[in-house]
Order: structure tokens, then C-alpha cells, then sequence
């Protein structure tokens, strides 16, 4: 009886920190709930499994609670479904071979605090990339970036800070009115760049790091999402085929980076493939998927992957993408809705009045 006791409360508490992130609320202390989805999941299953073994025929209690564990878990497998070789890829498979309109792209949080670079030039080397994008990059990293990577990276737009906020881009194709943009505060910045890819072909990418909800940084959301949704205007109102890449401080099924998905309509490279957790690099159950990579329905995926350790707490994150315009309308995705849009302004609108 008094283990059965314990499996209720241990349920109990599996059912409230899934109902929790439902909240329409703004407060770190709820929406850190967005985060570790893929372990409640597997708690609520081991939660499952376990009371089945005290499980009482003639009580109607444990039918009740066995079925209230039971939707909760379907409903947080649902979220991490699309995540799975299961599902179908949002973004194709390259059907193209010819490397002009090839893209590969790495993004990497290189960890402010972190004095070690050989891995990351390692990585940089050993992959290629045309662009190169790092978060959390000061002076020292910039120095040590730029002193070993290859001339062929010509383009370059650099923000180093100290604030753990700093941006580097470094590019092999041109980029084409590079600027720093401070959406959200003049603390933070992103970087919006048009590019042009060995074919002549040009396409908008936006670079990203918004501020996470932690009561460190920010005890709400709000900045965070707001320059999510400030993205999404830039992205559809862009002529150019987009991609936006970064560290969103966000996972890829919470309210605000679903809405995001939603409203910008653009697509998730690991949809169909995989979850790619890129962080807790320090942690083997913690991790979950905070930098992202959404390209709009131009583009198709030849490679995706998360890099070695770099002995920052984020793996580096990787794409080779090709440029195919003709088979756009293959995977083209649901238009965003006029609710999801207005939502999407009552987001921005937050941070107005916050101001």
C-alpha cells in the first residue's frame, strides 16, 4: 500500500509538470517546464508501467488514475513524435548534386567562459562549412576564430560582448547588406544578412540568441519570445528564400517556438530525422534541442549532424543544405493561421508594454 501511495504521488506530480507549460504565462518557473519534455516522457511511461504491477481490478481509483497517466503520456509523446524516423521529414532529402547550390551551414553556443578552441577549429576544418555562425562569443573567441580558420571566409560580421551575448558570423560567399540588428534590447544582438550562394542564387538568413526565461537572466519569456515573433515578421515579409538559425533558448515544441514554426511558415530541418539534442552537453539525461535551424520550402537537407564536444554545454550544430526552388511546392507548409497571427502580435505586444 504504501509503495502503490508513492506511485500515485509520483504520478500525481508527472500529470502537474505536464499540464503546467499549458499555462499561457509568461514566468520562468513555467515555462522551464517547456523544456524537459523527452524525460517526463520517459517518467510518466516508467510511472505507467510500474502501477500496472499494484494495479487493483475492483478499484475504480486505479482505472481512473491508469487512464489520467495514460493520455498524459500520449499527449507528451505527441510533441516528441515528429522528432522520430517515424515521421515524415518536413524538409526532403537534396535530390541535386551540383555544389553550386549547396549550403552548409554550423552554428555553435561556443560558451563564453570556455578557453578552449582546438576542437572547434577541428570541427570547422574537418566539415567545411560555407557559414559559420557562434553565440556567446567575446573578444577571445573572435581572436581565436579568426586567427585560424581559413582566408576563403571573407565576409565576416562581428559583435563580440562580454555579456555572454556576443555574435560572430563568418561567411565564403558574399554577403550582401550585413547588419546588426538589437530587436528586442541593446544588449542583444542578431544578425540579418543576405547571402549569395556559388550560383548566383541570393537568400536572406537571419541569426538569432534571444534571452532565456531564468531568474539570472530574465524571470520572463517575454523578450525571448517577442524576438521570435519580431523574426517571423521579417521572415515573411522577405522576397528571398530564409533560413534562421541559432540558440533560441527555446525547444522545438514549446507554445512559443511551435507559434514561431507556425507563423513564419518556415520548416524544421530535424523533423523526421531526429531530436539532435545540442544541449546539456554536460548532462547525458538533460538535453533537449535548443539551437535551431528552419529553412523555407527552397531548400532540401543533405546532411544534418551534431558535432564532437567542444567543451562548451551546446554541441555544435550542422546542415548541408541545397538550394531547390522547383521542387518548393513539394513541401510547402499549412498557411499560418489568422488566430496564430494575431497571437504572434499580442507576443510583440507584450514587450511593448513591458517597456
Amino acid at each position: 500500500m504504501v509503495f502503490k501511495d508513492f506511485l500515485k504521488g509520483f504520478g500525481i506530480i508527472a500529470i502537474i509538470i505536464s499540464l503546467l507549460p499549458l499555462l499561457p504565462v509568461d514566468f520562468w518557473w513555467i515555462r522551464m517546464f517547456d523544456f524537459p519534455h523527452i524525460q517526463l516522457t520517459a517518467i510518466t511511461f516508467t510511472a505507467i508501467i510500474a502501477y500496472f504491477l499494484e494495479f487493483d481490478k475492483k478499484d475504480r481509483k486505479d482505472y481512473f488514475f491508469t487512464v489520467l497517466l495514460t493520455v498524459c503520456f500520449i499527449y507528451q509523446f505527441s510533441k516528441l513524435a515528429p522528432y522520430t524516423f517515424f515521421y515524415e521529414k518536413e524538409v526532403n532529402n537534396a535530390t541535386l548534386t551540383d555544389t553550386k547550390n549547396r549550403v552548409k551551414l554550423l552554428t555553435a553556443n561556443v560558451l563564453q567562459k570556455n578557453e578552449q578552441d582546438k576542437e572547434l577549429i577541428k570541427i570547422i576544418k574537418d566539415l567545411n562549412p560555407d557559414i559559420l555562425i557562434f553565440t556567446e562569443a567575446n573578444q577571445r573567441w573572435q581572436n581565436a576564430i579568426t586567427s585560424n580558420i581559413s582566408t576563403e571566409y571573407k565576409y565576416k560580421v562581428e559583435m563580440p560582448l562580454e555579456n555572454t551575448y556576443g555574435i560572430l558570423m563568418y561567411s565564403k560567399f558574399e554577403l550582401i547588406e550585413p547588419q546588426v540588428k538589437f530587436m528586442v534590447t541593446d544588449t542583444i544582438p542578431s544578425i540579418h544578412t543576405k547571402f549569395k550562394m556559388s550560383s548566383g542564387e541570393v537568400a536572406q538568413l537571419y541569426a538569432v540568441h534571444p534571452t532565456p526565461p531564468m531568474p539570472q537572466e530574465n524571470p520572463l519569456s517575454t523578450d525571448r519570445d517577442a524576438e521570435l515573433m519580431l523574426t517571423v515578421e521579417l521572415a515573411r515579409k522577405s522576397i528571398l528564400p530564409v533560413i534562421v538559425i541559432g540558440d533560441f533558448n527555446d525547444v522545438a515544441w514549446s507554445p512559443i517556438t511551435e507559434l514561431f514554426q507556425r507563423t513564419s511558415e518556415l520548416l524544421d530541418i530535424r523533423v523526421g530525422r531526429g531530436l539532435y539534442n545540442t544541449f546539456n552537453a554536460d548532462s547525458y539525461f538533460l538535453r533537449w534541442p535548443l539551437d535551431h535551424i528552419y529553412v523555407s520550402p527552397e531548400f532540401r537537407v543533405a546532411d544534418i549532424l551534431n558535432c564532437d564536444n567542444i567543451n562548451s554545454d551546446h554541441f555544435p550544430y550542422y546542415t548541408e543544405l541545397y538550394f531547390e526552388p522547383k521542387g518548393a511546392k513539394e513541401q510547402l507548409p499549412e498557411p499560418a493561421s489568422k488566430e496564430d497571427l494575431k497571437e504572434a502580435k499580442r507576443e510583440i505586444k507584450k514587450l511593448k508594454n513591458k517597456q
